[in-house]
């Protein structure tokens, strides 16, 4: 993981005006949000492995999802880069069962914390640069 400094952390605005200004920019609120802190995320390859993740705190009310329209304050945290490197081939070590398969849909990363190389970094501020535009 590496942090990428901008002037949008600690920025405090409704969910909705922040999600607006990220959504022409190919963010999606990621998979991982709670009612009272999510992350918006942006991934840099076309793997899917490395990800440009800006992460906020609900400062008032409730995140209810991707509902533009609602009246949840959040705050901008430090954005950052990550890496999740993926088994590409068919895991060994599979089964065939009926309810796993409807809990273990997706492998586990071979590194949830994998070395990010400079070219991401880069990427990631660029984009982070328009970010800053957007919001």
């Amino acid at each position: 993981m590496k942090p990428i400094q901008s002037k949008i952390e600690n920025k405090e605005d409704l969910f909705s005006n922040i999600y607006k200004g990220l959504k022409p920019l190919q963010f999606s609120l990621g998979s991982n949000w709670e009612y009272d802190h999510g992350y918006f995320d942006h991934a840099l390859d076309d793997k899917s492995q490395v990800w440009l993740r800006i992460p906020f705190q609900v400062t008032s009310g409730q995140l209810d999802g991707e509902i533009e329209n609602q009246s949840t304050m959040i705050q901008i945290r430090t954005p950052f880069v990550l890496k999740h490197v993926y088994n590409e081939g068919l895991d060994q070590e599979a089964s065939i069962r009926t309810y796993g398969a409807l809990l273990d849909q997706f492998q586990t990363p071979l590194d949830k914390d994998a070395e990010i190389e400079e070219m991401w970094i880069l990427k990631a501020e660029e984009l982070i640069k328009e970010v800053e535009l957007q919001i």
